[in-house]
């Protein structure tokens, strides 16, 4: 009889070890937000007593900044890397607890007329990149990539096409490459423009959410300009993140049909298998509180813990981004990217004046 040695379990199989390898990158995230929370509080201050003209700078920017000082000075160490990618789950949480922040009244009256939007901008942004690709001369798959990324959800679609239409890991990298680097200029664009076209909050919250490709740059990007821009800026953003199972399939059936990809067998599987099911928690909260199952100091409570997950999303998106790594991926992609953001941007532009004139935001 064969005897059988038991091998010692695998360190990193054991949850303690793994739970705790996150605790100093997100002791860094936290660390690095309310330093935000506290420059916002304490420079403003400063400023008007010494009777400086200071820019009123709000802790969302001040997280990211401090976010990117690290990031592309120091470095982000190893023993932090863990802990900083865990600012998606952050996200996630936080527009999920956002929830209680909006009736189901709203969220069908303004969730409707996001995904009315959304269907506008996926539409026209998927064929300009498509477009735009082939004029540079992208490779095919890449320059599907770019268009689901722009279109969509940024790196989470993009991620998620990579698999479905079986695209290379450099492809891949060039596209979130240039969608990174796209996604945090608009964090300085963005409220700028805004307060040039004296946009309300609801038009500019619209415009973010529809235009800012990544959901933790979009979400920062309404948060700069009002706290009333931000929920609508998550809001159509998550509308536009229930819409990746559908257009990733479209991709995939496209691709399988070029003969360069699997074919799908189950596309409803497929869809549920790439529906973002944070987008089904938001829903559920906003249910439970328009049925006044939180009472006004629950909703509070939840308001608060939503804006600190916020807070540590805002720092993990400084400390992601590396503007180095992202040069070594090259200047095409990146064109490609830039010349479409800009274009996409002033069509959403244009599609929220138009609902605006139509429906009065």
């Amino acid at each position: 009889m064969a005897s059988s040695i038991a091998l010692p379990q695998s360190r990193t199989d054991n949850p303690v070890l793994q739970f705790a390898r996150l605790i100093p990158g997100i002791a860094l995230l936290a660390t690095i937000g309310y330093a935000g929370k506290l420059l916002e509080k304490n420079v403003g201050a400063y400023a008007k007593a010494h009777h400086w003209t200071f820019p009123n700078i709000e802790y969302v920017l001040w997280a990211i900044l401090i976010g990117l000082a690290i990031s592309n000075t120091v470095g982000v160490p190893a023993i932090f890397r863990a802990g900083v990618a865990t600012y998606e789950f952050w996200l996630k949480a936080g527009i999920v607890l956002l929830g209680a922040r909006f009736l189901l009244g709203d969220v069908a009256k303004l969730g409707g007329l996001s995904l009315g939007l959304v269907a506008l901008e996926i539409a026209g942004a998927t064929a300009f990149m498509l477009f735009l690709g082939r004029a540079f001369g992208l490779r095919p798959k890449l320059t599907s990539l770019l268009a689901v990324g722009s279109a969509v959800c940024g790196v989470s679609a993009i991620i998620a096409t990579q698999g479905a239409i079986e695209a290379d890991e450099e492809d891949s990298s060039f596209a979130i490459a240039a969608i990174l680097a796209l996604g945090a200029l608009s964090l300085f664009t963005f409220p700028l423009i805004g307060h040039w076209l004296h946009l309300s909050d609801h038009a500019y919250g619209l415009w973010a959410g529809l235009a800012v490709d990544n959901t933790a740059e979009a979400t920062a990007a309404g948060a700069l300009y009002s706290d009333a821009a931000g929920k609508l800026a998550v809001l159509a953003k998550t509308t536009r993140n229930a819409m990746i199972g559908f257009v990733v399939l479209a991709y995939a059936i496209y691709w399988a049909s070029q003969g360069q990809a699997k074919t799908i067998q189950n596309k409803a599987k497929f869809v549920w298998q790439k529906f973002p099911k944070f987008v089904l928690g938001f829903l559920l909260i906003s249910i439970l509180a328009t049925y006044q199952f939180f009472n006004k100091e629950q909703i509070t409570a939840l308001a608060n813990l939503s804006r600190w997950a916020f807070l540590l999303t805002f720092a993990g998106v400084g400390l992601r981004t590396n503007f180095r790594e992202m040069k070594k991926q090259g200047l095409r992609p990146f064109a490609v990217g830039a010349i479409g953001e800009v274009v996409i941007a002033i069509f959403t532009l244009g599609l929220v004046f138009a609902a605006d004139k139509i429906f009065g935001l």
